[in-house]
């Protein structure tokens, strides 16, 4: 026998819907909706937002004020709890808001809308929805939108620090921002990741004190970070990204050190890299000195070749610039054959590749 409460649930869902009983529905069974399921995802730095909802369909019905009634709470969406989670804490419109899941539930309003964050996540639509569950309320203006027939949650103005989750449905678009302390989530973060197996690696720790010196941020830890890199295994890398801490650091000749212990240690075709390292830098000068020293470590590495063709080129002699820059062809992988071939012709050209 069917189950009378299921049976009421189905009645009740039909008349707070206004769904003709002809359609199919069912409480019990995976069959088409017409308000279809979607999900939208946006990453801010390493935070996770995950919106979940059902999309329903304008339909030529009148829809604010209306459909959906102003001054009272709306699902901000169809069928079960619209639902939005973050991985890290957040601040919603400057105000600060946990990690976790949440119920997204909104109170139109012609000129003013509420936007709640509710603990409660799990529920059918906003009918058991209590105000004494809200983890968070704000408060944002509508704006005009282009028309949209179903209803659609995007993230826009995205940064990396922030982005503005919009709804969209029929001529109005409803946001509110979405903000991460990008710095410290990171930085929490690198801390847990370090307890794994990448504690055991001199790659996961660069990788962090890399991280922290690119955003200028803590340099003491990414300091401490680097020296644990190197205490697991001396490396050109680690000792070079150490030199570079040391000198974002003001501590110039300590940074000198580091460096001659990471060239120390430099294959040719780090020597190299480095060189162009330094020529994007515009130092030049300096860049040929280490191009000369990767000559001296391995003549015959391609990359060798690249920088001693760079040399003569900026010295004006394309014939032996282009000689050793084919050498440096014949050598290259095959997937670096692309970066190398665009060289030959601007040297065949007589053109400094040193210049862009």
């Amino acid at each position: 026998m069917f189950n009378k409460s299921v049976a009421g649930f189905i009645v009740i869902f039909v008349l707070a819907f206004g769904v003709s009983s002809s359609l199919a529905q069912s409480a019990l069974l995976d069959i088409p909706r017409q308000s279809q399921h979607a999900v939208v995802i946006q990453r801010v730095g390493i935070t996770d937002i995950t919106i979940s909802y059902h999309r329903p369909l304008v339909n030529k019905r009148e829809i604010w004020g209306k459909l959906v009634p102003y001054g009272e709470v709306w699902r901000a969406g169809a069928n079960e709890n619209t639902t939005i989670k973050f991985t890290d804490n957040v601040t919603i419109n400057g105000k600060p808001l946990a990690k976790g899941a949440y119920g997204l539930h909104m109170i139109p309003g012609a000129s003013e809308w509420t936007v709640i964050f509710s603990n409660i996540h799990t529920a059918w639509g906003s009918f058991t929805y209590k105000e004494a569950d809200d983890a968070l309320r704000v408060t944002v203006k509508p704006q005009p939108a282009d028309f949209r027939e179903a209803l659609t949650y995007d993230f826009d103005d995205v940064k990396a620090d922030a982005a503005v989750a919009t709804l969209r449905w029929e001529k109005v678009a409803v946001p509110f921002s979405v903000a991460v302390d990008v710095h410290d989530t990171v930085k929490a973060s690198l801390h847990n990741q370090l307890q794994g197996l990448a504690q055991y690696t001199w790659e996961g720790w660069d990788d962090a004190a890399t991280y922290l010196l690119g955003e200028k941020y803590d340099l003491d830890e990414a300091l401490k970070y680097e020296e644990t890199s190197i205490g697991t295994e001396p490396r050109f890398d680690n000792f070079l990204t150490k030199s570079q801490i040391l000198e974002a650091m003001g501590r110039k000749d300590d940074a000198e050190v580091a460096k001659k212990e990471a060239l120390a240690r430099a294959t040719a075709g780090q020597l190299y890299a480095y060189g162009r390292l330094l020529q994007g830098q515009k130092k030049q000068d300096e860049a040929f000195t280490y191009f000369r020293q990767a000559a001296k470590k391995d003549p015959n590495d391609w990359t060798v070749h690249d920088g001693t063709a760079r040399i003569y080129s900026a010295q004006g002699d394309f014939p032996n610039a282009l000689k050793e820059m084919k050498l440096s062809l014949a050598g290259a992988p095959d997937n670096q054959k692309i970066f190398v071939e665009p060289l030959v012709k601007k040297l065949e050209a007589k053109q400094d590749i040193n210049k862009n």
